[in-house]
C-alpha cells in the first residue's frame, strides 16, 4: 500500500451538523429526516471524502401548524435530532442563526425544510468546498426554483440589484443551501446583528466562497411560504446590511453638485459681466442657489459617513475573527484517489 492511499484510510470522517429553520414544516419534516438518516452513517462523496452527519437542529419558529409536535416525535424517533426552541417567531434568518450558533460539528450545513433540495447534495458541497480550499459553498441550482416565472425573475433581479449597488458580485449566489465551515458559522451567529442579512454577514468573515451545481426538485408537498411583504423585507434588509456603499454615493454626490455649482456661477458671473444679457439678480440667486445645495449635499454626504460608521457598529460587524490554522482544519484533510 502506498502512503497517499495509508493516508486515506486514517483520515477522519468529515462531520456536518444540518440547520433547519421550521416555520411550516409539518407535512414535510419526516420525509426529509427519512432522507437524512442514512447520512447519519459515513459515506462516501463523489469526490473521495468521507464524512457523516452528526446533528439536526430542528430550529422552532413559531409556525402556524403542528410542526412543534412533529418535532417532539422526530426527537424521539431519531437520536441524531436536537430541538432549538425559539420564543416567538423571528423569521427565517434569525432561526438559522440560533441553529449555527448551537451547533457543534466541524461543518454547518442550512437546509430549507420544504423538499426541494437533496440532502444527499450536501457531499457535492463538501467536495467543492474541499477542492477550491474555501470556507463557505453555495448550492448553485442547475434548473429553475420550484416558486413560478415572477418570483424567480424577481428573486433574480433583486440580487442584481444590489449587487451593483454594493458592488458585491457574491450577492447573485446567495442561497438558503450552503455548507460553511463551523467556526466561521458559530462565529457570524454570535457577532452578526439582528437585522443582518446573514450571507453579508458570512461574507464579512470567510475569506472566500464558491459554488457547486444541484439540481432542485419540484414535488415539495407545500408552497413556499413567503409572501410579497416577506420577500420585500428580506430584500430590504439585504439592501440595508449590504454595506455603506449607498451611503457614499451621497457623499459622492454632494461634491460633485458643490464643484458643478461654483463651475456655472463661474459661468454666470462671467456671462453678466461681458454681455449684460441675464435679468438683474438673477446671476446672483443662482450662484446662491447652486452653491448652497451643492454644500448641503456635501454636509449630508459627511454626515452620511459617520453613519456608515455606526451602521457598520450596529450590524455586528467584527473588527477581526481569528480561526484555527485552515491546514490542520476540516479543509486540510485532503483525501487521494485509491
Amino acid at each position: 500500500m502506498t502512503a497517499p492511499e495509508e493516508r486515506q484510510h486514517t483520515v477522519a470522517p468529515h462531520e456536518v451538523s444540518v440547520v433547519v429553520p421550521v416555520y411550516k414544516g409539518e407535512a414535510t419534516l419526516n420525509e426529509l429526516l427519512l432522507e437524512i438518516s442514512p447520512l447519519t452513517a459515513v459515506v462516501r462523496s463523489p469526490g473521495g471524502a468521507n464524512w457523516r452527519i452528526t446533528e439536526v437542529l430542528l430550529v422552532f419558529d413559531n409556525g402556524p401548524d403542528g410542526s412543534d409536535d412533529v418535532i417532539r416525535e422526530l426527537q424521539v424517533a431519531y437520536s441524531f435530532v436536537r430541538p432549538v426552541w425559539l420564543s416567538r417567531n423571528f423569521g427565517q434568518h434569525s432561526a438559522t442563526l440560533a441553529g449555527m450558533a448551537s451547533s457543534g460539528s466541524e461543518w454547518i450545513v442550512t437546509l430549507d425544510e420544504d423538499g426541494q433540495h437533496n440532502p444527499a447534495d450536501i457531499a457535492v458541497l463538501l467536495d467543492a468546498a474541499l477542492a477550491d480550499a474555501a470556507p463557505l459553498v453555495y448550492a448553485k441550482p442547475m434548473n429553475e426554483p420550484p416558486h413560478g416565472l415572477m418570483r424567480n425573475l424577481a428573486s433574480r433581479s433583486a440580487k442584481v440589484i444590489v449587487s451593483k449597488l454594493s458592488g458585491n458580485p457574491a450577492m447573485t449566489d446567495y442561497q438558503s443551501f450552503r455548507l460553511v465551515l463551523g467556526e466561521v458559522g458559530r462565529s457570524i451567529a454570535a457577532y452578526s446583528g439582528a437585522q443582518v442579512y446573514l450571507d453579508v454577514a458570512l461574507g464579512w468573515v470567510a475569506s472566500k466562497y464558491t459554488t457547486a451545481g444541484v439540481e432542485l426538485r419540484h414535488d415539495s408537498r407545500r408552497t413556499s411560504g413567503y409572501s410579497l411583504p416577506t420577500l420585500f423585507r428580506h430584500f430590504w434588509r439585504l439592501i440595508l446590511s449590504s454595506g455603506t456603499r449607498g451611503l457614499r454615493l451621497v457623499s459622492a454626490l454632494g461634491a460633485i453638485f458643490a464643484f458643478a455649482g461654483l463651475l456655472l456661477a463661474i459661468i454666470f458671473i462671467i456671462e453678466r459681466l461681458t454681455s449684460g444679457d441675464l435679468p438683474a439678480g438673477w446671476t446672483s440667486q443662482i450662484t446662491v442657489i447652486l452653491i448652497a445645495s451643492g454644500a448641503i449635499l456635501f454636509s449630508i454626504g459627511v454626515i452620511a459617513e459617520y453613519i456608515g460608521v455606526v451602521v457598520n457598529m450596529a450590524l455586528g460587524k467584527p473588527p477581526y475573527l481569528i480561526i484555527n490554522d485552515p491546514e490542520n482544519g476540516p479543509l486540510g484533510r485532503r483525501t487521494f484517489p485509491l
